[in-house]
This record gives C-alpha cells, sequence and structure tokens, in this order.
C-alpha cells in the first residue's frame, strides 16, 4: 500500500511540473492509452470456441402487424450500416417483406473479424417506443422484434447430418435479384425434421449455391444445439433466472416522449438514438461483453 502511495506521489510532483500544454499532451495520451487496454481486454474475451467465426442474424417481426414489420427492417438497416461501418461484410440471405411496410423476417450474414464474437449477445428481443408513422391521430405505438444470432461454423468442424432427417423445398424467389425472380424455383428450404429447424436462402441466382448456403446455415443452428445440450445445466440456471419471451426484452429504443437507448442487462445507454439506429452499436456490444 505504501509503494502504491509512494508511486501516486512521485506522479503527482511530475504533474504538477508540466506547464499547461505538456498537461494536455499527458492527459491525452493515457485517454489513448485507456481505450487501447479496454479493446485489448475486450478481445481477450473472445476466446470461446466459436468467436472468431462469422456469424448469421436472424430478425423477426413480433406481433403488431406494419408496427413490428417496419421496426424488423429498422433493425435490419441497423446491423447493414454497422457492418459498413467498422468494415464488414454484410450478405442478405433470406428476406421477406411485410404487406405494407417492412419486412416479416429476414437472415444476414455479417463476416469479419470475430464478428459472432462481437455480436453474440445481441440475441434477445429489441422493443420501440415511438410515435406510429403509420397512425393517422399520432399515437405511440410499442413494438417488438426478436433477433437470433449464431456462428457460421468452420468448414473443419465435423457435424453428420443424416439425409433421411432432411426435407428440401424448392420455390420462387421474391424481391430484388434480377430476371430470375419469380421465373424459376431457385430459393431452397430446408427443414430438419428431428430438429425441427428450418432454414432458408434465396438470395443467389442459382439452386445449387441457395442449397450450398441453407446447409451451412443447418449446420449452424444443429451446431448451436448440440452446444447447448452440453451446457444443458448452465442453460437451466440461465432460464431460471430469465425466460426469453416478449415481456423479457434486452434493449429499449425509445423515440418519444424522449430519446434514449438503453440495455436492460448493462445499463449502458445513450440519448443518441438516431446514432444507434444508423450501427453505431460498439458501445453496447463491448458494454455486454464486458457484462461477465
Amino acid at each position: 500500500m505504501n509503494n502504491l502511495f509512494h508511486d501516486y506521489k512521485d506522479f503527482t510532483d511530475i504533474y504538477e511540473n508540466l506547464n499547461l500544454d505538456d498537461k494536455n499532451d499527458l492527459i491525452n495520451n493515457l485517454k489513448q492509452l485507456n481505450r487501447k487496454l479496454e479493446k485489448l481486454k475486450i478481445q481477450s474475451l473472445l476466446n470461446g470456441e466459436t468467436d472468431d467465426c462469422n456469424c448469421f442474424i436472424e430478425i423477426h417481426a413480433g406481433a403488431g402487424g406494419t408496427e413490428s414489420q417496419d421496426w424488423a427492417e429498422m433493425l435490419m438497416r441497423m446491423y447493414e450500416r454497422f457492418a459498413e461501418k467498422n468494415d464488414y461484410r454484410c450478405s442478405v440471405i433470406d428476406h421477406q417483406k411485410g404487406e405494407e411496410a417492412g419486412i416479416k423476417n429476414t437472415t444476414l450474414l455479417i463476416s469479419g473479424f470475430k464478428s459472432y464474437g462481437y455480436l453474440k449477445k445481441e440475441s434477445g428481443i429489441h422493443r420501440l417506443v415511438r410515435i406510429s408513422p403509420f397512425d393517422s391521430n399520432k399515437r405511440r405505438h410499442t413494438s417488438f422484434s426478436s433477433v437470433w444470432v449464431y456462428p457460421e461454423i468452420d468448414e473443419n468442424i465435423e457435424l453428420e447430418i443424416n439425409p433421411k432427417d432432411l426435407r428440401i423445398d424448392t420455390y420462387r424467389a421474391s424481391g430484388a435479384g434480377g430476371q430470375h425472380v419469380n421465373k424459376t424455383d431457385s430459393a431452397v428450404r430446408i427443414t430438419h425434421l428431428k430438429y425441427n429447424v428450418v432454414v432458408q436462402s434465396q438470395n443467389e441466382r442459382s439452386q445449387h449455391r441457395n442449397r450450398d448456403t441453407a446447409m451451412k446455415m443447418l449446420k449452424s443452428r444443429i451446431y448451436e444445439i448440440e452446444l447447448d445440450k452440453k451446457n444443458e445445466e448452465k442453460k437451466k440456471e440461465e432460464s431460471n433466472k430469465k425466460e426469453i419471451g416478449w415481456g423479457n426484452q434486452i434493449r429499449s429504443y425509445v423515440l418519444h416522449p424522449y430519446k434514449m437507448v438503453k440495455d436492460l442487462r448493462t445499463n449502458h445507454q445513450t440519448s443518441n438514438a438516431e446514432s444507434v439506429l444508423d450501427g453505431s452499436i460498439f458501445d453496447f456490444l463491448e458494454a455486454s461483453l464486458l457484462d461477465v
């Protein structure tokens, strides 16, 4: 303890003898050093088996029709902008539009440095509070959408899938994609009958490539299920603390009567809601990683 006191005294003596410009330079250098140390600390936490993997992000609109579907599309844009701002590559694997506006669901593939490690804690329910642009009476509405993040497993990870457990359907792709859209059955949907897992891909131009992408997604989903089995006791403990459901959101985005985005697990928050919805979510990702 005495050594710490002497170190502190030496530092304060040095600081007091500096001129104002040198003091400002020292403070700025210490702040930069602290930010670098925080980055290193976070990267040291990304040491899980799949943290180095790319990741799939599934977004599903909740109950509420157009309101929730528009919110789901806002979340989709948020993750796309996050990828763009942080040198990640974002691909739309599957996309189902809403009847009037927004989307019913989508699947994104985020590729880049430890993308699953950084984004893995985005899984959960995201809640939006705003004055609805679809309500002529300008009333406040609350909307929910679910986000599920899972890793794109490495090709070196062996995982056996029995073809007898699969049902493979083809259908016509919808949305942007060129002349082949709505003319050929290029989109692929694969159902694993044993696990009741459904994946689909329609972004590629050929049925063969969509099938390969869907199989990769299926393997990733099943890999996660198998990991969950291995950690069953841990999962039970976590479920006792908090069941995942529409009433248990992980983050709230409030645009009215004030502006605030708050993560309900870490209490990290900001009043700059527009910036968050424009993809500036790294502070939230880092806060969730440090909350261990």
